[in-house]
């Protein structure tokens, strides 16, 4: 982050987290969710298409978008695409309580690094949005300020 640091360049991220992924594996299989994760992994670097953004398996079924040189608003577009990307592909998951397909839930946080903030700062600023989406109904995204 220092380039950007040094430009006074934003930096945005999305922690997205596939909603009911554990009732998916057990529906599904696990080599179910393992093909449905790639799903969602092309989905997000479809939607993060520049070649400077970054789409990372954060976790189980969690992942992170990393949007140099973008802020909030510009990674709400992403999100939305995003969203739309995941509506377009219909994986069923007949067990979700969500919907009868795969769905996401979003955080997004954005911010000019300056010398006193790390990146823990961002991290721990889009995963509360991201439990904020999830406890408002999950199939969302949410940042500082917007819904959808």
């Amino acid at each position: 982050m220092a380039p950007l640091r040094r430009a006074g360049l934003p930096v945005a991220l999305i922690l997205a987290d596939i909603d009911h992924f554990k009732l998916y594996n057990d529906r599904y299989g696990h080599q179910a969710g393992d093909l449905c994760t790639e799903q969602v992994a092309r989905a997000m670097t479809d939607a993060a298409a520049r070649a400077q953004d970054m789409v990372a398996r954060y976790g189980g079924e969690e992942f992170a978008i990393l949007l140099p040189q973008v802020d909030a608003f510009g990674a709400e577009g992403v999100a939305r695409r995003l969203l739309a990307e995941l509506d377009a592909l219909a994986i069923a998951h007949a067990v979700s309580p969500t919907a009868p397909v795969l769905t996401l839930s979003m955080g997004i946080a954005a911010m000019v690094p300056d010398a006193r903030e790390a990146s823990a700062t961002l991290i721990r600023a889009a995963d509360a949005l991201l439990y904020q989406a999830k406890a408002e109904g999950r199939n969302r995204y949410r940042r500082a300020g917007a819904t959808a």
